[in-house]
């Protein structure tokens, strides 16, 4: 395996925990109904980091049925919150 491809892998991992973190993050600001912090958490997974992981995935010539499930449970999650689109 090469270098690149290795790191990407890697680095694939690390987005994945870094979106899970978020999540949590949401679901408790949810929770504590501090909406405005939770808005913040989607927006950062909505904007980078998902589309971080798209790109690395990219790189490597693989798809993930993962992508998939987030974007969907953070549309449910952006429900809650009261934000479109």
């Amino acid at each position: 395996m090469a270098k690149r491809s290795k790191r990407a892998k890697i680095g694939v991992e690390s987005i994945k925990k870094e979106i899970e973190t978020h999540f949590k993050k949401i679901e408790e600001d949810i929770h504590n109904e501090n909406l405005e912090r939770g808005r913040y958490h989607a927006k950062e997974i909505d904007r980078s980091l998902i589309n971080s992981l798209k790109h690395k995935l990219k790189i490597l010539g693989e798809e993930d049925e993962d992508v998939k499930k987030y974007e969907e449970k953070l549309e449910s999650l952006k429900r809650k919150l009261g934000i479109r689109g």
